[in-house]
């Protein structure tokens, strides 16, 4: 026991709360430390996080619960140093008066920021290992790299270097710098016995332990440090001198009860029958070949690696995704799933998807659930789960009935799912721990930008099957740090799957290429029909291994999509629409702005009246939003699921938001012109689902599926897209769009697109380096690729400077790993806009302020799932709302438009919402409200914000003009 050690040494402390003046000796957190990383070893870490601790040590699965025990145990020995222990001077006194001599903090002065506790704590060990086990500093630097990083940084060399410079901040000079060193030696020999590594330091001596498994053990400390340091679940002295440190450890593992990483079983049977049991899926419904195909090149794999699917709209690659995430779950040892999406937006429409699934799962037990986005508290599927999460239990140490390790892992307490928020599991740097969770990209990007705690977020992500979804919505400068992290995963073993309706072939390669971390080689194909351009096609690649292609058939789903030009002016849409909804019939109207849509929206209005044209896009507040997404549904879904389809004629005028994550089926469309593969992603709208034999329930002119192209003066030489879709999409992508659609628009009746057959090809014409078009485009085509490049080569610039080094060799120390990066990154605005291109954008809770002056939540806002009132609720300027007014007004948040994204205009909105500073909701008092920009709007719902007359009403959402 450290208990054992010395006076001297029992006198050093660690930690000290000054509201209580209670304090924690630093022996006493040691041995919290590693009894916690066991236990985190034990019941916590998923098998897979383990295997790439242990895979380079000798011993194994044993030495890789030693390191991480012995790690966490000594990650404090920088406190036993002057430049800490002088912070509390009644302490520091304690440790004079043993011979422990220091200078005090005033007058050992800035120099101590040279000594942060973790630098100290690595170049303290280096030094042991060192003199009293003969390592070098190589050898020792790999190792002492997790005590040094576990604040979230890990050391520069220059760092290491000016402490070196300064030993006054490790030892005091004169006679008393021989008991600091005796001091600190007693406490690293004590902790090697104890620890059990004593006898294992001389075979790690020629490790050359992978960078990968430096970050995870980096990790493990961290996480282990933060447990061990919470004091309702390790209290301070001198209430908890009494007590052994077993049962601290017992009592606070209860009060934590971090459930158990997800043990995958290995799906028997064949895919028929896991697709019906996980899925539902009809007993008289067969499943899709592409589903068939997943699941078995899974199953053929020796090692879980990357996989690409690639398949028409309305396929079923997510349920795909799912079931190749099981069976990799299960060969690899992950613990859980990270399904990673392009939006807020679609991540609140696959979680619910996501929980349905894990629910079905056999012997899932209990198990933590999360989804990661800024909002996620207001989704109305998450909310229940963060109730049932509770908080973490102070703990009480006297209780008869504590449970020991064995009795948590118990597999009887796994009798059926039980899914939980888990209370510790919050926050930016936790949430992506917990085993499922469903989020933005961002989340994923994160693990590639340079940020404090980055190894959290490779612990995350390194325990779980990955996947993404739409991978073909990112731009160079997302993909800068996709890549990059998938070269991480890669080296961590994480299985991936990537979805996408199709992938131009170029793209496809870099991602296997930076998931392999070489280029690869050519596919060994299936068989002698096996196409990389084929469609649908599926793609898989282990480490170090060489690409396999799958060629699976397509289902018996097909749409002929006859597709047409329109001049682009409203009026002549409307006169078109006019003629085709003479018998009826729902038409999507998809615009590349929100500009366009409104004003499209005004003029069919005028036309078709008010009721019959409904607006949906990005400016809406998040309760509209979503009330819009389920309306949309409702009317528009699929037949078996839609109980409101119109009757007689609908236009629904949209953005982009159409492109995604709503099963929603139009018989006609009109879409801006776009790039190719988003163009199809919106066809995958129109004839969505079979609607009769023959479509024959649909109107009879619209049996026929048809998209009608505009946003684009079609008369010039060369077409001219209009200026918001360049602003966009830029040109090189529209006419080359223009150019591979350009046979189908000419061809007549005799070439539609054909859904699924042409999207390949489609793609890889558009996407590819060969001459598309006729020869008088050349020109355009020309000016047009250089601005591309010009562009891409600046986005990729931007993007590596904050990105994440590559994986290095074995051995290397992580020093300096994430120098020069962002700090804390965050899914807040300003997060995102580290890993997206796009500019900062302002978020705002938007209110009404009445006559009276009063505040209010919007009026129009209808009743909550309990029947409880949210429309027209006071919100007190005085004092804080009520938790229920509260968040009511924060789902009503917003991001402004492009408009208020340009800096002059964008400070001079900010100054002038920070008009509106409430104090009372500032804080913990209102956690809902606190630090937001609050958007005032009139009873007409009008205001002027920044030289913009604003108003916004729930039908067409935010809408600003200049004055």
């Amino acid at each position: 026991m450290l208990s054992r050690l010395g006076p001297v040494a029992r006198s050093v402390w660690a930690k000290h709360d000054r509201d209580s003046d209670g304090w924690m000796p630093l022996w006493r957190h040691m041995e919290d430390g590693a009894a916690v990383a066991g236990f985190l070893w034990d019941e916590w870490l998923p098998a897979s996080v383990r295997r790439v601790v242990a895979a380079s040590l000798p011993g194994g699965a044993a030495d890789g619960r030693a390191l991480a025990v012995w790690l966490a145990g000594v990650h404090d020995i920088g406190k036993a140093t002057p430049s800490f222990a002088c912070q509390v001077e009644q302490l520091a006194d304690v440790m004079r008066e043993r011979g422990l001599e220091m200078r005090s903090r005033q007058a050992l002065g800035p120099d101590r920021r040279l000594a942060p506790h973790g630098l100290a704590g690595q170049v303290l060990l280096g030094e042991w290992l060192e003199e009293r086990h003969d390592w070098t500093g190589r050898q020792s630097g790999q190792f002492t790299v997790a005590v040094g990083g576990h604040h979230g940084v890990p050391p520069e060399n220059g760092q290491i270097k000016a402490l070196y410079e300064h030993e006054e901040l490790l030892r005091t000079p004169g006679r008393s710098s021989a008991v600091w060193r005796q001091v600190q030696r007693e406490f690293l020999d004590a902790c090697a016995e104890q620890f059990g590594v004593g006898e294992r330091l001389a075979s790690w001596r020629g490790v050359k332990l992978p960078q990968p498994a430096q970050v995870l053990l980096t990790a493990v400390v961290i996480v282990a440090d933060w447990i061990a340091s919470n004091p309702e679940l390790f209290p301070y002295f001198p209430e908890a001198a009494s007590h052994s440190g077993g049962e601290r450890l017992a009592a606070a593992w209860r009060g934590l009860d971090l459930p158990a990483p997800w043990e995958a079983e290995e799906p028997t049977g064949d895919a028929q029958d896991l697709f019906t049991s996980r899925f539902g899926l009809p007993q008289d419904a067969k499943v899709r070949p592409v589903q068939e195909a997943a699941v078995g090149l899974a199953r053929e794999m020796a090692v879980p690696g990357l996989m690409v699917i690639e398949a028409p709209m309305g396929e079923g690659k997510t349920e795909a995704a799912l079931a190749v995430a099981e069976v990799f779950a299960a060969r690899s040892g992950a613990g859980g799933v990270f399904f990673a999406l392009p939006t807020m937006a679609t991540g609140n429409a696959m979680f619910p998807r996501l929980l349905q699934w894990i629910e079905q799962l056999p012997g899932i037990g209990r198990q933590s659930v999360h989804l990661a986005h800024s909002k996620a508290a207001l989704n109305e599927d998450f909310a229940p789960l963060l109730a049932r999460g509770g908080r973490v239990a102070a703990v009480d140490m006297d209780a008869a009935d504590v449970p020991g390790p064995r009795q948590l892992g118990d597999p009887t307490r796994a009798a059926a799912a039980e899914l939980v928020a888990h209370a510790w599991l919050r926050g930016r740097k936790r949430a992506m721990l917990a085993s499922f969770v469903t989020g933005t990209v961002d989340q994923l990007l994160f693990a590639g930008l340079k940020s404090r705690h980055l190894a959290l977020r490779h612990l995350a992500v390194a325990g779980k099957v990955v996947v993404i979804d739409e991978a073909h919505a990112y731009d160079a400068y997302m993909s800068v740090y996709l890549d990059r992290v998938l070269s991480w995963l890669g080296a961590y073993g994480v299985p991936v799957v990537v979805l996408s309706a199709t992938l131009p072939a170029g793209r496809r390669r870099e991602l296997l290429d930076a998931y392999v971390g070489t280029p690869t080689p050519a596919p060994a194909e299936a068989d002698d029909d096996a196409d990389e351009d084929a469609y649908p096609l599926l793609t898989a690649v282990a480490p170090g291994g060489a690409p396999v292609v799958r060629c699976p058939q397509p289902s018996a789903r097909s749409t002929d999509v006859h597709v047409e030009r329109l001049p682009d002016d409203a009026e002549v849409l409307a006169d078109l629409l006019e003629r085709e909804l003479v018998g009826g019939g729902c038409v999507l109207v998809v615009r590349n702005t929100v500009r366009r849509v409104l004003e499209t929206a005004r003029v069919l209005r005028d036309r078709f009246g008010d009721d019959n044209v409904t607006v949906a896009h990005s400016c809406f507040v998040d309760v509209d939003r979503a009330a819009k997404d389920r309306d949309l549904l409702q009317r528009f879904g699929p037949p078996d699921k839609a109980t409101g389809r119109p009757d007689s004629r609908h236009i629904v005028v949209a953005s982009q938001v159409a492109e995604q994550s709503l099963d929603v089926d139009f018989d006609l469309l009109v879409s801006d012109l776009c790039p190719v593969d988003l163009l199809l992603q919106r066809m995958g709208r129109l004839h969505r689902h079979q609607r009769g034999e023959g479509q024959r329930e649909r109107p009879e002119r619209l049996r026929t599926a048809r998209c009608w192209l505009t946003g684009m003066d079609w008369d010039t030489e060369v077409p001219t897209p209009v200026r918001g879709s360049v602003a966009v999409y830029g040109t090189h992508a529209l006419l080359r769009s223009a150019a591979v659609l350009l046979p189908h628009l000419e061809g007549g009746p005799q070439r539609p697109v054909r859904l699924p057959a042409d999207i390949s090809a489609l793609v890889q014409g558009a996407y590819g380096e060969a001459p598309v078009g006729p020869a008088k485009w050349e020109p355009a085509f020309q000016e047009a690729r250089v601005r591309l490049e010009q562009h891409r080569s600046d986005q990729a610039d931007r993007a590596a400077v904050f990105r994440l080094g590559d994986v290095g060799r074995p051995g290397q120390p992580l020093f300096g790993w994430v120098a020069a990066g962002v700090g804390d990154a965050d899914d807040s605005r300003t997060g995102r806009a580290q890993v997206r291109d796009s500019r900062e954008s302002l978020e705002v809770v938007v209110v009404q302020r009445r006559a009276d002056g009063a505040l209010v939540t919007l009026p129009w806002l209808a009743p909550d799932a309990k029947g409880r009132q949210r429309g027209g609720l006071e919100l007190p300027q005085d004092q804080a709302p009520t938790s229920f007014a509260g968040r009511t007004a924060a789902s009503c948040g917003l991001r402004l438009p492009l408009q208020f994204s340009y800096a002059q205009t964008m400070d001079q909105a900010i100054a002038e919402l920070e008009r509106l500073y409430v104090p009372a909701w500032q804080g913990k008092t209102s956690p809902w409200l606190s630090d937001q920009l609050i958007l005032a709007l009139d009873e007409e719902c009008q205001t002027r914000l920044a030289g913009f007359a604003v108003r916004y009403s729930p039908l067409d959402g935010l809408e600003a003009t200049r004055d």
